[in-house]
């Protein structure tokens, strides 16, 4: 599963891409037209407590893919290939400038977080109804030429996606069923994907929130989430060798935690995963799965052999377990809880799997 970071010209995205990965990127080349790609580790205090929990002698967190995209600039917008970039990736992560800086330009002449939030959606939704359009075109000669019911269904679907794009909204704001999305998956229809739109702010802006909460509302009803972050300063933590360092800027700064550290599971939403963990003396892992699956397909993330072999699954609730503090008390309240092939697996929760092969 992987995340795309798009944005205008100096918005602040490699600096950004450069934080979130570490030395787990490629390095870009002259030639800003390139894809770079890098992982990002998932940053969870939940993850942080159970190591520190059961001080395990292996620990290890779970990583998200990334994708820093060309920018979105005149040129790369009329050769049409930064647009097959996107449609490669699984969500959109959009980088907004938000700070002044008469040092750095703007491709605009100014800094307007609003406009280029309305340019960019309206490039992707263009290139989503430039391909409908020529789709259909292909389509109609197509069924001149031979019968096929396939055809006349994506046809259907298509025609019922056009007016969507045509109102300028996003394809994923529409109700489609599983065959309906079956059709075109193999399309690259952009504005079907999940969105993140990072404001990047100053420093001295970003404890104020209320450009973010007015952004926040202006977008609930494409289903845009935002999150605001101060590139430089969390550049400026990430480069501090210690976690006391860190910890001490952050509260210099009344900040909780890095946002970027709150970016990350912001991605693993959007891209329609949540977690579960496995703890023990061996071993603390965060598993990443689709939001909605079986305690058996959970076992399968782990292993296949567990789910194949699957018998049951025992389940602690993290936030149980913070209450009482340790396993035993735990299973002496009665919330140890034993579940079978059918059980939906929920976010947080702490897993031990029997199965028998």
């Amino acid at each position: 599963m992987k995340v795309g970071i798009i944005g205008l010209p100096q918005a602040g995205k490699k600096t950004l891409f450069k934080i979130l990965t570490a030395s787990h990127g490629t390095e870009r080349t002259a030639d800003a037209r390139k894809t770079l790609v890098g992982s990002a580790e998932i940053k969870d205090p939940r993850f942080d407590i159970l190591v520190k929990m059961y001080a395990p002698r292996k620990q290890a967190r779970p990583k998200v893919d990334l994708s820093l995209l060309p920018t979105i600039e005149k040129e790369a917008i009329a050769e049409g290939n930064i647009f097959k970039d996107i449609a490669d990736v699984d969500a959109v992560c959009h980088v907004v400038r938000a700070f002044q800086d008469d040092s750095i330009y703007h491709v605009s002449g100014s800094v307007d977080p609003r406009r280029d939030i309305e340019s960019v959606n309206a490039e992707l939704i263009l290139n989503d109804m430039i391909f409908v359009e020529k789709r259909l075109e292909r389509i109609e000669k197509d069924i001149k030429k031979v019968q096929d019911k396939r055809l006349h269904q994506e046809k259907a679907l298509l025609e019922k996606l056009k007016p969507q794009l045509e109102k300028e909204l996003p394809l994923r704001l529409l109700e489609l069923s599983e065959e309906e999305k079956k059709i075109i998956a193999s399309y690259p229809f952009i504005t079907l994907k999940e969105m993140i739109v990072v404001l990047n702010s100053s420093e001295a802006d970003v404890q104020n929130e209320q450009l973010l909460h007015e952004l926040q509302e202006t977008y609930a009803p494409l289903n845009i989430d935002f999150i605001q972050v101060a590139v430089k300063v969390e550049a400026e933590i990430a480069g501090l060798e210690t976690e006391e360092e860190k910890s001490e800027f952050l509260q210099a700064l009344g900040i909780k935690e890095p946002a970027l550290d709150m970016l990350t599971r912001r991605c693993i939403t959007a891209l329609g995963l949540m977690s579960f963990f496995t703890v023990g003396e061996d071993e603390v892992r965060q598993w990443l799965i689709r939001a909605g699956s079986t305690a058996p397909e959970a076992a399968g993330a782990i292993h296949s052999d567990l789910q194949r072999g699957f018998i049951r699954a025992e389940v602690m609730k993290f936030d149980e377990l913070m209450e009482h503090k340790t396993e035993a008390q735990l299973k002496h309240a009665g919330r140890y809880y034993t579940k079978g092939k059918d059980y939906i697996v929920e976010d947080g929760d702490i897993l031990n799997i029997r199965f028998n092969v």
